[in-house]
């Protein structure tokens, strides 16, 4: 039996393979940063193990203690429905093991940290960020709160870092899409436009925004977060939080 808490990082799931090979890449991240953390993966959909399943498999071995972080980048239904609904059902079925549920990743400074590197690596200077607009394209939700959040850390970005126009836009659900955005800016008279993806890992949404930005002839499309190491750092900070929230009951 053991009481150490043990991640489950809760993903979405896609049919497209490339979306599970990210999510375990970001899990060996997170594994290299903490050797010390047992880290597993469940998904809501489409790949294995499944949420229920990987929970029965860390009671049957013993583990008392899981910290289920959902590895989404708001608060939308996912977050507020079906990952508590999930867990909620399969905890009442599993009474020694006691979950709990750590927030969604962003808003957080770490995630514009990730957006940056992603930037750099396909060429984007900030010595240029006079001349370069950005379009912070996500995967898009129908839940005003998330929608919101969205154009706040689009705000937010460009204030603390200096490009010279920021555009939210999104795959799906909520207007504008990447294209919009994209020839948006470029009316504004922006020389150059680049496509941020504010998505963790590949799969059908983040192929829209690709499509989306060649689309409206966008210079520069930047690879989504996937593994990037402010990303394993964040996960990390939601695990620490959700375990001392966790834990405070019982010191008190």
């Amino acid at each position: 039996m053991s009481h150490r808490p043990v991640l489950l990082v809760v993903a979405h799931g896609s049919r497209d393979p490339r979306h599970a090979a990210t999510v375990a890449a970001l899990c060996r991240r997170v594994r290299a940063l903490r050797p010390d953390l047992r880290v597993e993966a469940g998904h809501l959909d489409f790949n294995a193990p499944s949420v229920p399943q990987a929970l029965r498999r860390l009671d049957a071995e013993g583990v008392r203690d899981v910290v289920a972080l959902p590895l989404l980048l708001t608060r939308a239904f996912h977050a507020k429905s079906d990952i508590p609904a999930v867990l909620r059902e399969t905890e009442a079925r599993l009474p020694r093991l006691r979950v709990t549920r750590a927030d969604v990743l962003g808003p957080h400074p770490l995630l514009t940290a990730a957006l940056e590197r992603r930037l750099r690596q396909v060429g984007v200077d900030p010595a240029d960020a006079g001349s370069t607009g950005i379009v912070l394209a996500a995967a898009g939700s129908s839940d005003p709160e998330a929608i919101a959040v969205i154009a706040e850390t689009a705000r937010e970005w460009r204030r603390t870092t200096g490009w010279c126009a920021m555009r939210p836009a999104f795959a799906s659900a909520s207007p504008p899409r990447t294209a919009d955005a994209v020839r948006a800016l470029r009316a504004d008279g922006v020389r150059r436009v680049a496509v941020a993806p504010y998505v963790v890992a590949p799969g059908f949404l983040p192929d829209r925004i690709a499509a989306g930005a060649a689309e409206a002839g966008a210079d520069v499309l930047a690879p989504v977060l996937g593994d990037a190491p402010e990303l394993a750092r964040l996960l990390l900070t939601r695990f620490r939080q959700a375990s001392l929230r966790s834990a405070a009951p019982a010191a008190a």
